[in-house]
Formats: C-alpha cells, sequence, structure tokens
C-alpha cells in the first residue's frame, strides 16, 4: 500500500494577464488557467515554491 501523500489547495484569485511569463509559467505549472479555479496539489517542495512565487495572485489552503 501507497500513502497518500498531503495535498494543498491552490485558487487563483487574481488574472494572469499583464504578470511575468515565469508567473504565468508557475499558475499553468500548478494547473491554474483561470480566475477562481481551484485545484489540489501534492504537497511537495517544488509546488510550494512555485506556490510562493506568485503568492499575490492565488490563494491556498491545506
Amino acid at each position: 500500500m501507497t500513502k497518500s501523500k498531503d495535498t494543498l489547495k491552490v485558487t487563483l484569485v487574481k488574472s494572469l494577464i499583464g504578470r511575468k511569463s515565469s508567473h504565468i509559467n508557475c499558475a499553468h505549472g500548478l494547473g491554474l488557467k483561470k480566475i477562481n479555479q481551484t485545484v489540489e496539489v501534492i504537497d511537495s517542495v517544488e509546488n510550494r515554491g512555485m506556490i510562493n512565487e506568485i503568492s499575490y495572485l492565488v490563494k491556498c489552503e491545506k
């Protein structure tokens, strides 16, 4: 049996229009494309780094 990893709920709350391309790529890497879209991502160091970089665009819940 495999252990289920913790997940984070990430919601895009601001538009990606006019943002840096690296920030847009972080949002797309998390699976976010539309405003108010919510996705569940695995709680990993890589995902937390992307969330931290675009923290002004997203809302994150445990």
